[in-house]
């Protein structure tokens, strides 16, 4: 008896969970006429199922620690939405400007859409980016330049980062800096990868104007590291817009929200 009365709460408390992402205990008790103690409990033995996650006086949804896959398969998973993403993110990028493209499989999607653009810069640790980039620049559809990085190379990631690529970093000046993520929440963006993850940090503190290209799976949650908040960020674009959560947050209001499948219709 007991142990159904405790399924039907958690039930409850689940779907208000859905509704509102955040919850109260006080307004949990009165909607389920328990004590607030009852609530907590439950709330307690739902944070251990990983259902949710406890914060002073209530609980929002739960964001688990999310793993990076090898980049020959990222480039696979939601390539249809990186696509449409790298395609809207080009489109930003001006003659004669410098630009930052860091690492990432959505990044690459941008150095494949570039065409029609002279005299630009394109700075980047991504190896994978630097070698599609070259064979656009030989088959002349952007005229410009691309400087690699030196520092450590990560071949699964084909990537290259570290103490060299991040001294390196300090002699630019960027005009814009596109920027990947292993995940975001309104706390900010962040990636799995320390030297990965400074690096772009340095590519968005010497930059003009920020963009952050990520698909929606990225969105309410987290890698291990943060590259930096929305207060630094000019421009996301994605695949959705705004959530609805989202939309009264202070910091996101300042951000350029950005649904790529608009910008492909027009």
């Amino acid at each position: 008896m007991n142990m159904s009365l405790h399924s039907e709460r958690y039930r409850a408390i689940m779907r208000e969970l859905e509704l509102k992402n955040k919850i109260r205990v006080v307004d949990l008790a009165e909607k389920l006429n328990v004590t607030p103690e009852t609530i907590r409990k439950d709330l307690s033995a739902l944070e251990e199922k990983k259902k949710l996650r406890r914060i002073h006086g209530g609980a929002v949804q739960y964001i688990g620690l999310i793993k990076e896959h090898h980049f020959n398969k990222k480039i696979g998973i939601f390539h249809y939405q990186k696509k449409l993403i790298g395609e809207a993110a080009a489109r930003y990028i001006m003659d004669g400007e410098t630009i930052a493209l860091d690492v990432g499989s959505t990044t690459l999607h941008i150095a494949s859409s570039i065409k029609n653009v002279e005299n630009i810069t394109i700075v980047t640790n991504s190896l994978a980016a630097a070698e599609v980039l070259n064979n656009r620049l030989e088959n002349h559809l952007f005229d410009g330049r691309v400087i690699v990085l030196g520092g450590t190379s990560n071949p699964l990631q084909r990537s290259i980062s570290g103490t060299i690529t991040n001294q390196l970093l300090e002699h630019f000046y960027f005009d814009k800096a596109f920027i990947s993520c292993g995940g975001m929440n309104k706390d900010g963006i962040f990636d799995f990868n320390i030297d990965e993850a400074t690096a772009s940090s340095i590519m968005i503190r010497r930059s003009k104007q920020n963009y952050i290209v990520a698909d929606s799976s990225k969105i309410n949650q987290r890698a291990l590291f943060q590259i930096g908040s929305f207060a630094e960020i000019n421009y996301l674009i994605t695949d959705q817009d705004v959530p609805y959560d989202w939309i009264m947050d202070p910091i996101i209001k300042t951000v350029n929200w950005i649904n790529a499948a608009d910008i492909r219709s027009n």
